[in-house]
Order: structure tokens, then sequence, then C-alpha cells
């Protein structure tokens, strides 16, 4: 599964994170250039959308929430920590099912 992730300078422990739910990173930008905020870019071959909220502005997530959704993508959208991202993802219906080991 390729992700599409909007928002942060720098993703710290998160794509381990993602690993663990078998979502590999296809794109990210950091939402700062104002020509990422205005039109996502080429979102085939992405099956879910990351938006860290604690970056971006509310016009800039209606867009790419709205990009998703034509594109029939997932979404979810949190602050950017480990914590809200993988309560975020055990809420999305792709992967609600999933159990990870403790230390995750």
């Amino acid at each position: 599964m390729q992700a599409y992730i909007v928002g942060a300078d720098h993703l710290g422990h998160i794509p381990k994170l993602l690993a663990l739910y078998g979502i590999t990173i296809g794109e990210h930008i950091t939402g700062r250039n104002p020509s990422h905020q205005r039109k996502p870019g080429c979102l085939k071959e992405m099956d879910i959308m990351i938006l860290f909220t604690d970056f971006l502005g509310h016009n800039v997530m209606k867009n790419y929430r709205a990009a998703a959704v034509a594109n029939r993508m997932h979404i979810v959208a949190c602050r950017r920590s480990q914590t809200a991202l993988q309560q975020s993802l055990q809420n999305c219906p792709a992967f609600s099912q999933m159990t990870l080991p403790a230390h995750a």
C-alpha cells in the first residue's frame, strides 16, 4: 500500500510505524511550498493519504481531502506523532482489524 503524506518537514520514526501496517511512502510533501497548497500532485498508484494537521491550514486540508475522495483513497488526518498516527490508522477501515506487536 502506497501513502501520500502531506505535512511535516521530517518524518522521524513514522516510516517504521507505517511499515508495520504494510504501508510504504509513495510521496511526502511538506505543504510549505505555495504550489503544493493549492493542488495535490499525481495521486495515481496511491492508496492512502495521511495529513499531518499540525502543519496544514484548513484550505490546504480541504483541497487534499477532496482530491483523496475523488481518487477513492483512504484518508487519515492526525497530529505528527507516532501515537496519534497509530490511533488514526486503527480507526481507518482498511486497518481496523489489524493487531500490532505490543512494542509498536
